[in-house]
């Protein structure tokens, strides 16, 4: 199914070794709270949701490249339209047990962040 049209958020965390574990217990808290809270269908529904973890590399346009010590874990919601984006952060704000730890976690980690854009292209 294509997202052409559709409101998408994207995260990369670059994150050091010695909080690899506490991004790990964030993002399956994360995980099981979307999957409890979300709604799948309407105009809040939440479309898609992707976690990816993986090292970062030295030259990243070299996938070939060795290891920074780093790792990258991206995360990407698409949502029906941004009602359902800022459906997200009022739940997640109000009700995700770990929202605090979140916050305090992604201060200390490396942050990009594409807030509540149109998805341009989609495949599929």
């Amino acid at each position: 199914m294509s997202h052409e049209g559709k409101t998408q958020i994207s995260f990369i965390f670059t994150v050091p070794p010695d909080l690899d574990a506490e991004g790990d217990r964030i993002f399956a808290s994360h995980a099981a709270w979307m999957e409890r809270t979300h709604y799948r269908e309407g105009k809040l529904a939440l479309l898609l949701y992707n976690t990816v973890k993986g090292a970062e590399l030295s030259n990243p346009l070299d996938p070939s490249s060795e290891p920074s010590g780093n790792t990258n874990l991206t995360i990407t919601e698409v949502y029906a339209t941004p009602a359902g984006l800022e459906d997200h952060w009022k739940q997640g704000a109000e009700g995700w047990e770990d929202f605090g730890a979140f916050m305090e976690w992604a201060g200390k980690v490396k942050v990009a962040v594409l807030h509540g854009s149109p998805v341009i292209h989609s495949l599929w």
